[in-house]
């Protein structure tokens, strides 16, 4: 679990904010280019895994990262 303290989104933009290059506010309003969350998506559903992400508007925003453990592993 990953959380921040930022500025948060509504939670009906859950799947847009890890689309590559979907960004939420402007660039003059936030900096950043829109790609580290879809980064992220991408590298945990490699391995098979979920990201969750609960937030609202102000309160930032908490993220669950769920990555299977490989079967010899177990």
């Amino acid at each position: 679990m990953v959380s921040d303290n930022g500025i948060g989104f509504d939670q009906k933009y859950e799947s847009k904010v890890f689309e590559i290059f979907q960004r939420l506010h402007s660039d003059e309003e936030y900096q950043g280019t829109g790609i580290g969350l879809a980064i992220v998506k991408r590298i945990v559903t490699t391995h098979n895994g979920q990201v969750r992400v609960e937030s609202s508007l102000g309160n930032g925003a908490v993220f669950e990262l769920f990555i299977p453990l490989p079967a010899k592993a177990i």
